[in-house]
């Protein structure tokens, strides 16, 4: 009976399913704000990361590349205006040299979107100029932006709003851009078509109710003028008659 309790006994323990332990995501310590691993070859990974300490708003980035296959690894910093919102790799050229893309956005009320773009050749990397916004591409831009990969190309898309709508409340449309590699410099292109104005305007009804008072003034007073010339018509026949009988008169007692 002892063994037939303890054969009892062992299979309700194997029997009993561990509950699973929530983990918590990574902690990213101070003085270090941001860190994200990319990997795009196996052996090869870029960590980026944002730190700084005494301030929110400003500090410093910095990408660590590694190549545990030729044991090799480089350091890439700059200084850093606002917080890192997310970082993207691409081979837009297909030269076999990775891209990365540090998306930034502004600390102030603009929420105005930073590109730190960098291309790497083995342990060498070279910055990239990305293009600022155009004239037309700026109208009704007020931050917020979002950018994300498709075929190999980074996109960037943001709401545009009137410009009178001072506290971007209500979105007129999306404007998208594409952004890719030639020639060792980045271009830019919208893809999207502007089908709102975004400037302030004068409502047609009220230019229409407007033209259509001026009108009616105009021939209100055109017709006033008639009936005046009218008046003065029919006045200066009745004096003429009246001299012209008067006359009669003198002559026919002479």
């Amino acid at each position: 009976m002892v063994g037939l309790a303890a054969c009892s006994n062992n299979n309700s323990d194997d029997s009993r399913v561990a509950a699973p332990v929530a983990t918590e995501p990574p902690r990213v310590m101070a003085p270090f704000r941001y860190h994200k691993t990319i990997e795009v070859a196996p052996g090869q990974s870029y960590d980026i990361l944002s730190w700084g300490r005494g301030s929110e708003s400003t500090g410093a980035f910095e990408i660590l590349r590694s190549d545990s296959a030729s044991m090799k690894y480089t350091t890439t910093t700059g200084d850093l205006d606002g917080r890192i919102v997310d970082v993207f790799n691409s081979d837009m050229d297909t030269d076999g040299n990775p891209e990365i893309f540090i998306h930034t956005q502004a600390a102030d009320s603009t929420n105005a979107a930073q590109v730190f773009a960098f291309e790497y050749n083995d342990n060498s990397a070279r910055k990239l100029e990305f293009p600022r916004l155009t004239k037309s591409q700026r109208k009704g831009y007020r931050g917020n932006d979002r950018f994300f990969i498709k075929d190999g190309n980074l996109m960037r898309e943001f709401e545009v709003y009137d410009e009178a709508d001072s506290l971007a409340k209500a979105p007129l449309q999306k404007r998208l851009i594409e952004y890719n590699l030639r020639g060792n410099s980045l271009q830019s292109k919208q893809l999207s078509t502007d089908s709102a104005t975004t400037t302030s305007a004068t409502p047609l009804t009220s230019k229409s109710t407007s033209e259509t008072k001026s009108s009616s003034n105009s021939n209100s007073s055109h017709s006033s003028s008639r009936r005046s010339t009218k008046k003065k018509t029919v006045k200066k026949s009745r004096s003429s008659r009246h001299q012209e009988g008067h006359h009669k008169r003198r002559r026919h007692r002479r």
